[in-house]
C-alpha cells in the first residue's frame, strides 16, 4: 500500500531513512522539514496526539503532492513519511526531505509540501489536554469533531 518516497507508518520515524531515499549524485541540497509533537497549543497543554489516516488515500495524496512538486521543480527528488496512532511530546510525526541540485529549490518545494500536505492529506489528529480531549478534522485545524471522532466511510466516498 506505501509506496517506497510516500508512506503513512505506525513505527517511530528514522529521519536519516527518509534522507537516503532522496540523495543524489546530482543533488547539492537537500532540505528536510521534521514535525514534532508541541506540548503547548493555542494556551492548551497537549498531553500527546493520536493520528489517523485513510492510509490508501493518504498515501495518493502524498504522491501527488510529489508529482505536483517535480513538475514546479524539475530535477527535484521528494520523500514524505508521517506516523499515526499515539505519539508523545517531541516525537516526530512527518518527515519530508527535498533533494534539489539548488538549495532555493529544495526550500521552496519543502514548504510547499507541508502546505500541501495540510491542505489534503487525509490525516487526522485527537489532541489529548490536561483537561480534556478532540479530534481535529484538518490538517490546517479548521474542522473540529466535538461529538466524536472522523468517519472513515466518508472520506472513502
Amino acid at each position: 500500500m506505501n509506496h517506497p518516497l510516500y508512506e503513512i507508518v505506525e513505527e517511530p520515524i528514522e529521519v536519516e531513512k527518509i534522507i537516503k531515499k532522496v540523495e543524489r549524485r546530482e543533488a547539492g541540497a537537500i532540505t528536510t522539514f521534521i514535525g514534532t509533537v508541541r506540548e503547548w497549543t493555542s494556551g492548551k497543554r497537549t498531553m500527546y496526539l493520536k493520528y489517523q489516516a485513510y492510509q490508501p488515500m493518504a498515501v495518493k495524496m502524498l504522491q501527488m503532492i510529489g508529482e505536483e512538486m517535480e513538475e514546479k521543480w524539475p530535477n527535484l527528488k521528494a520523500a514524505i513519511t508521517h506516523r499515526i496512532g499515539e505519539l508523545d511530546i517531541s516525537d516526530i510525526a512527518v518527515v519530508i526531505c527535498v533533494s534539489s541540485p539548488h538549495r532555493k529549490e529544495a526550500y521552496e518545494a519543502n514548504e510547499y509540501a507541508i502546505e500541501r500536505m495540510k491542505q489534503i492529506v487525509p490525516i487526522w489528529k485527537k489532541e489529548h489536554w490536561e483537561d480534556g480531549e478532540t479530534w481535529i478534522g484538518d490538517q490546517l485545524e479548521k474542522v473540529a469533531y466535538p461529538e466524536g471522532s472522523p468517519d472513515m466511510e466518508d472520506v472513502k466516498k
